[in-house]
């Protein structure tokens, strides 16, 4: 079975005061690049999330993103810097009593003031952890759900493109053996056109055509590709499945169609080959998002 490298997983917790959401997005690469978006509060954690990510996702353009929303009035602080709060207050009495101002509020305006009032969003504790981690285990479950779906769509959808190329292998089965009747005829016309039929030596001509017939022959080609293409449905089929390794079988069938359609000297024939080339450019295209 394989998996696709597009993925989305969304997951949230509400914890009354505060709501944690996690969303991982991917699209295709041909290798892990990983890309984190987190609160400073994590920072400290992103060593674990990337060793998490590579072990599960394996590859491609991840983008992961954590957010920390409080929904509640409930405000952790660490503390008030009492000493630049003395200071603000002084200043702003100083200032008062300079322009005979009223001196009310001085203390409120003074707390609000930059740096007074430290808030705890540089540190997070385990219990807090331990609610994210969750939460980034349930969004990646998520994702790679969503990866196994669009998997099974791209599944589907190249085996029924590796069944048309057989299909058309089939085809070209029953129309090989109508072209050496007309290679010969056309051969024989030919001579007779140029030298004149009386003066053709047959058993020549006979040993020149099953020469140029045993080049023209795709026996082997026809055996090889059938070959292919059932290991490419048996490698589809297994646990182990990937891009990489079913790319490689593509391009096997490639070469077998193509050294076809060279020798096949048949118009028929040709457009039957035409048809597997199109089909195998839809393969490889669909390919390049198969993790």
């Amino acid at each position: 079975m394989i998996k696709s490298m597009t993925g989305y997983g969304l997951a949230s917790h509400d914890s009354g005061s505060t709501k944690y959401t996690v969303e991982i997005k991917s699209l295709n690469s041909k290798f892990l690049e990983l890309s984190l978006r987190l609160p400073k509060a994590f920072s400290d954690k992103e060593f674990q999330l990337r060793n998490e990510c590579s072990k599960q996702i394996d590859r491609g353009k991840v983008n992961l993103s954590i957010t920390v929303e409080q929904t509640g009035k409930a405000v952790k602080a660490a503390g008030i810097d009492t000493d630049l709060l003395k200071h603000y207050f002084e200043q702003l009495k100083a200032v008062s009593a300079d322009l005979n101002e009223p001196a009310s509020n001085l203390f409120q305006l003074a707390l609000g003031l930059p740096e007074v009032v430290k808030y705890d969003d540089e540190t997070v504790s385990d219990e807090e952890w331990k609610i994210v981690e969750q939460t980034f285990q349930k969004a990646l479950k998520a994702f790679q759900k969503f990866r196994d779906d669009e998997g099974a769509v791209l599944e589907e959808d190249i085996k029924s493109r590796i069944g048309i190329i057989i299909g058309n292998l089939g085809k070209v089965e029953i129309e090989e053996p109508k072209r050496i009747p007309v290679i010969r005829e056309r051969l024989n016309q030919f001579l007779a056109d140029s030298v004149g039929r009386e003066n053709i030596d047959q058993n020549r001509f006979e040993q020149e055509l099953i020469y140029y017939i045993d080049k023209l022959d795709i026996t082997e080609e026809k055996i090889r590709l059938k070959a292919h293409c059932d290991y490419f449905i048996e490698t589809l089929k297994n646990a182990d499945a990937n891009g990489k390794k079913l790319g490689f079988i593509s391009q096997e069938i490639g070469r077998e169609i193509n050294t076809l359609g060279s020798k096949a000297n048949d118009a028929n024939i040709q457009k039957l080959v035409v048809g597997m080339k199109e089909e195998l450019e839809k393969i490889k295209e669909q390919l390049l998002n198969v993790l």
